[in-house]
C-alpha cells in the first residue's frame, strides 16, 4: 500500500472511530433527586437503575462489567435492572454473564424484568430465542429477583417499599391484573417496565416512580432532529427523568446498543437518590 492510500485510508476510516468505537465505550455515570408525590421514604434510598446490557459482540462482558463497577461504587441500597439482557440467541458467554451480574446481588437486593430481546414472541420473528428460558437461568444463577408479572415487599434502609415488575411489552407479555394482585398502594410503589410506552398500560395501577430502559436514549442523535430512532410512541420519554402527572418516569440510556453505534448518546449507569 502506498503512503497516499494508507493516509486516504485512515482519514476516510477516523468519522467512524467515535460512533463505533469511542462514544459506544465512554460511560457515563448520572445522578439524579427523585422525590415521590406520595409521600417518599422516611429515609431516601439510592437505587442504582441499569438497563439495557444487550451482551453480545459488540457490548462485550468487559463492558458491563465496567458499568457495574462504576454503579456499586456509588453504594447502593437497590439495584434495578430492566431488561435486554442479550440481543441475539448466545454470542456470550452464559456463565460468565452469571458471574458478572452476581457483583450486583452480593452488594444489594436486585431486580429484574425482561426485555423484547430476552426471549418470547418479539425476539423470535427477529433470530432471537422464543421464550426467555436463557436469560432466566442467567439471572437466577445470579441471584437476581426477576419480576414477571408479580410484586414483593421489601425492607429497604427501614423503609417499606413494593417492588413490581411487568413483562415486556413489544411481547405482548404485560400482565398489569396479575402483577399488582397484592399491590393497594400502601407503600411507595417502585415499577420495572422494559419500555416506557408501558406507562398507558398499568396508568390506572398503584405505582409512583417507573423504571425502564429500552429506547438506548435514541442511540444516535440526529443533529437538530433528536432521538429520531427511539423505538417509542411517546417521545416524550426517551431519556432522563420526567414527571407523568403525580408520578414519576426514569428512562435510562442504556449500558450497551445494538449494531455497535452511539451518536450523541453516551451509554448511562443511573444512580437515583428517591425520597
Amino acid at each position: 500500500m502506498t503512503r497516499r492510500k494508507l493516509l486516504f485510508s485512515f482519514f476516510a476510516a477516523t468519522p467512524l472511530v467515535y460512533p463505533c468505537y469511542w462514544e459506544p465505550r465512554w460511560l457515563d455515570l448520572t445522578h439524579r433527586r427523585v422525590k415521590l408525590q406520595s409521600g417518599g421514604f422516611r429515609q431516601p434510598i439510592r437505587i442504582l437503575h441499569l438497563s439495557d446490557l444487550h451482551a453480545s459482540m459488540y457490548v462485550p462482558l468487559s463492558m458491563i462489567e465496567r458499568a457495574i463497577t462504576r454503579g456499586l461504587a456509588q453504594t447502593p441500597d437497590l439495584i434495578c435492572l430492566t431488561g435486554d439482557f442479550i440481543t441475539h440467541r448466545q454470542d456470550f458467554d452464559a456463565r460468565a454473564y452469571s458471574q458478572t451480574l452476581r457483583r450486583l446481588s452480593a452488594a444489594a437486593p436486585t431486580f429484574a424484568v425482561l426485555g423484547n430481546h430476552d426471549g418470547g414472541t418479539w425476539t423470535a420473528r427477529h433470530l432471537g430465542n422464543s421464550d426467555h428460558r436463557l436469560v432466566e437461568r442467567i439471572l437466577e444463577n445470579a441471584g437476581v429477583e426477576l419480576l414477571h408479572n408479580r410484586s414483593l415487599d421489601v425492607q429497604v434502609r427501614g423503609n417499606a417499599v413494593t417492588m413490581v415488575g411487568v413483562g415486556d411489552l413489544w411481547s405482548n407479555e404485560v400482565e398489569p391484573r396479575r402483577a399488582f394482585a397484592d399491590v393497594h398502594g400502601e407503600r411507595p410503589t417502585i415499577l420495572l417496565a422494559h419500555n416506557p410506552d408501558t406507562k398507558d398500560v398499568v396508568k390506572y395501577r398503584p405505582w409512583d416512580l417507573m423504571l425502564s430502559g429500552h429506547t438506548h436514549g435514541g442511540q444516535v442523535i440526529v443533529p437538530f432532529e433528536g432521538a429520531r430512532y427511539a423505538p417509542v410512541k411517546d417521545k416524550r420519554y426517551v431519556a432522563g427523568l420526567k414527571s407523568w402527572g403525580t408520578r414519576q418516569i426514569h428512562v435510562t440510556r442504556g449500558v450497551g446498543n445494538v449494531g455497535g453505534v452511539r451518536l450523541g448518546c453516551r451509554p448511562e449507569a443511573s444512580l437515583l437518590a428517591v425520597g
